[in-house]
């Protein structure tokens, strides 16, 4: 594992990463260094009160938009037209809910920190980071935030207040950027939700692959609209 220093932008080697995907610990989160880290196939994950840790998991957990899979419940609550979707129009809002409590955080911990907040809002000012919102009556009911980079989208998290809101989210985005040309939905790490919607797991070398196919496609910056059908 290696220290970064704050004025030195590069990152190691993913394959010096530990077996459990960490790689480097240290820096910060300005906009040109979690570029960076992108662009190598590297996120940060940590929790409050602890120095930045910087990850990338063998083997990786990727959905190709051409194979998402949409269960048959989950078409009939699309075609129902329950929810609204809508694309960058609340990106602090989701990220908020998105650190909001979880299962997994019983005293109300989140590794969404302020400063991921503060540095992922930036992002989104850029045009590089992006949210889907899932709106129901009016009200924000489910969504996710995610990276854009070329034709890869690395998903960083999403929550839901309804039924099937963030499922609804998750696939509209996919079949969006599948319209685009997208080439990959980085998911980092796998789990029975992800692999519901098709995800699979492809060692870390491949995933770089097709990472770098995938960044010789321009970036789509700015704000995002869904393509009018």
């Amino acid at each position: 594992m290696v220290r970064l220093h704050r004025h030195d932008l590069r990152f190691p080697p993913v394959e010096q990463a530990t077996p459990e995907g960490l790689l480097a610990v240290g820096g910060d989160l300005r906009p040109e260094r979690l570029l960076e880290a992108y662009r190598h196939g590297i996120f940060p994950w940590y929790n409050e009160g602890e120095p930045v840790l910087w990850w990338s998991p063998d083997p990786r957990a990727v959905l190709f938009p051409g194979k998402l899979h949409v269960s048959r419940s989950l078409k009939r609550t699309l075609r129902s037209n329950v929810f609204t979707v809508t694309l960058d129009t609340s990106f602090r809002k989701v990220m908020e809910e998105c650190a909001g409590p979880r299962p997994q955080y019983p005293e109300g911990g989140t590794w969404i920190t302020r400063e991921m907040l503060d540095a992922y809002t930036r992002l989104h000012e850029l045009g590089y980071a992006h949210s889907v919102e899932t709106w129901q009556d009016g009200r924000l009911v489910g969504g996710l935030y995610g990276m854009a980079l070329g034709g890869a989208f690395f998903a960083e998290s999403m929550f839901t207040r309804v039924d099937d809101a963030s499922k609804v989210a998750l696939v509209k985005l996919v079949r969006q950027l599948h319209a685009w040309g997208f080439r990959l939905i980085d998911c980092q790490q796998s789990s029975p939700h992800v692999k519901r919607f098709g995800a699979e797991e492809i060692p870390r070398s491949e995933f770089i692959r097709h990472l770098a196919a995938a960044l010789k496609l321009p970036d789509r910056l700015g704000r995002w609209e869904f393509d009018r059908t």
